[in-house]
């Protein structure tokens, strides 16, 4: 039986993991509230050492599965099984002999954790492996606002330690990161884990596995994210994930984020364009802005404006028009907004930065009155959801929007429910991203007793996505005949005769093509054939 004082304090009594500037051990308070509880999809408590083992022995109930099944992802998202993220060999640093295997659940924002992950690890002479197998290092990155993407982790980890033969204590260097909230708990740490980090350590991961070659590490203190000194290895070389804000100051009552990723960090101006020049001389065509609340960019940043306008020295808007014309940077995109901020100055910048491009990410989570008061402080209010599309159509009426929303939230009523899909209705949504309210760790919604059923959550789940399918369908429609600019991003994995890419409202686009040509091009397209979330057509010379 693995013993927890090798890494855990007891409550109350000393550390024995000897502190480490960046990684400190848990403190009382911490083991204290991470051992309370760890809450299934039912929404009933369960010991951390049960739903380990429950969900390695075979994990969800029916009604969870059902739940899974019917979530709907964005294409940046890393879908249902995860991904391993795939990159050739750094050049021009002298391999150590050792590989490093990353594999992403979650989001655009894990993705990018993952990427800076795997330049620090390429600069001290890792080389990527895409099978775990050979891997000397494997890291689990996985999103914590959702329960699904740790259910997968947990199966990952499972497998590995089966395939491995790995025992409690084992030196074999497995880590989870990401999960910063619930890090530590007796049923990962009996499960061969080595190393578990919140998403402020991403650039630091080096020196946590140096420390995790003498002792199980748990670095999950809200730290300050420092600069990046080390280009992340990243995926595409095409498109790129630019952080410009770390963590959120909301505190949502359903939402773990501030508890996983920290309060809010505004990177400088002047870093994120640097960051993007080289992008732009490296050929990069397109960037993505960052951030858990994007539009939150510069309240913690120093000054005020000049103007006398009581806004900040720096806002999002300002840091928008500071970066638009970095040289070889086509286009620009944003994500994730929230309503409260999402402001008319800045849906004005977009229409006239020719840069931006017409897509905006909303999600509107809780959006009622009912909500208001159990959403908690940061609820995202009705007043701004429905402003922000009004705002966006008044300066960019062609604009794509698309949300996220959680269906289940503790005391949702059928006609809370209903309300829910007549405002996908009401703004016209070309694409939502839903789920099932999942209850997560040491938020206070985890808490309420009036959990919804899972069977009543898969209904409404399946139903509002026949309501997002029939208004994607109808709003993509608005696309037939048009010709488009795309951005080739090589080509169908599942016809090599087409290419594919995206036009600048963020939908995918397949033409008869040679992707590996066409790779990084910007081409017009004349569409023929528009579907919900993806598009057929035939590329022209103009």
């Amino acid at each position: 039986m693995f013993q927890r004082s090798a890494l855990l304090p007891a409550v109350g009594g000393a550390p024995h993991l000897r502190p480490v500037p960046f990684a400190a051990p848990f403190k009382p308070a911490t083991v204290a509230t991470s051992q309370k509880c760890k809450i299934n999809y039912r929404g009933s408590l369960q010991s951390a050492h049960s739903t380990a083992t429950a969900e390695l022995a075979g994990g969800l109930t029916a009604s969870a599965a059902l739940l899974e099944e019917n979530e709907t992802e964005a294409s940046t998202y890393c879908g249902s099984e995860g991904q391993v993220l795939v990159r050739p060999a750094p050049e021009g640093i002298a391999p150590n002999g050792k590989k490093y295997f990353i594999h992403t659940f979650g989001c655009q924002m894990n993705m990018a954790d993952s990427e800076r992950m795997a330049g620090v690890l390429e600069s001290v002479g890792y080389v990527g492996s895409e099978d775990a197998s050979e891997a000397d290092v494997l890291i689990y990155n996985t999103c914590s606002i959702r329960e699904k993407a740790e259910q997968k982790v947990y199966s990952a980890l499972g497998k590995q330690v089966r395939t491995r033969g790995l025992v409690p204590n084992s030196t074999e260097p497995i880590m989870k990161a990401g999960g910063g909230q619930n890090v530590g708990q007796e049923g990962e740490l009996e499960i061969g884990l080595k190393l578990s980090a919140s998403p402020q350590f991403a650039n630091r991961i080096n020196e946590l596995l140096d420390q995790a070659n003498d002792a199980q590490v748990c670095a999950t203190e809200q730290v300050a994210v420092e600069e990046d000194i080390t280009t992340p290895r990243r995926e595409s070389n095409i498109t790129a994930w630019v952080n410009v804000i770390y963590g959120c100051n909301e505190k949502c009552t359903y939402c773990v984020v501030p508890y996983t990723r920290g309060a809010e960090q505004s990177r400088r101006p002047e870093d994120i364009r640097r960051e993007m020049m080289a992008l732009g001389e490296a050929g990069y065509k397109e960037v993505t802005l960052l951030g858990q609340n994007v539009d939150a960019y510069g309240r913690d940043l120093p000054g005020m404006a000049a103007d006398a306008s009581g806004r900040r020295a720096w806002t999002f808007t300002d840091l928008l028009r500071y970066v638009h014309d970095v040289p070889g940077i086509e286009r620009i995109r944003f994500a994730t907004s929230h309503p409260r901020y999402f402001t008319d100055r800045l849906v004005r910048a977009c229409s006239e930065l020719p840069k931006l491009c017409e897509f905006f990410h909303i999600p509107f989570q809780v959006r009622f009155v009912w909500g208001l008061v159990a959403a908690g402080v940061g609820a995202h209010l009705p007043g701004p959801i429905s402003r922000g599309p009004d705002r966006i159509a008044g300066y960019m009426p062609d604009a794509s929007i698309s949300g996220d929303v959680i269906v289940g939230f503790p005391g949702e009523t059928e006609e809370q429910y209903q309300r829910t899909e007549d405002l996908v209705r009401e703004i016209g949504f070309d694409r939502v991203n839903t789920a099932a309210y999942s209850p997560r760790p040491n938020t206070p919604a985890a808490e309420w007793e009036n959990q919804v059923a899972d069977l009543i959550k898969a209904d409404r789940l399946n139903r509002l996505n026949k309501v997002v399918m029939e208004v994607a369908t109808e709003r993509a429609q608005r696309f037939q005949g048009r010709t488009l600019e795309v951005l080739v991003e090589g080509p169908n994995p599942k016809n090599p005769a087409q290419a594919f890419g995206r036009i600048r409202h963020n939908k995918l686009v397949y033409f008869d093509g040679d992707g590996k040509t066409l790779r990084g091009q910007l081409v017009m397209v004349r569409v023929d054939e528009c579907n919900a979330f993806s598009m057929f057509g035939e590329m022209v010379e103009v």
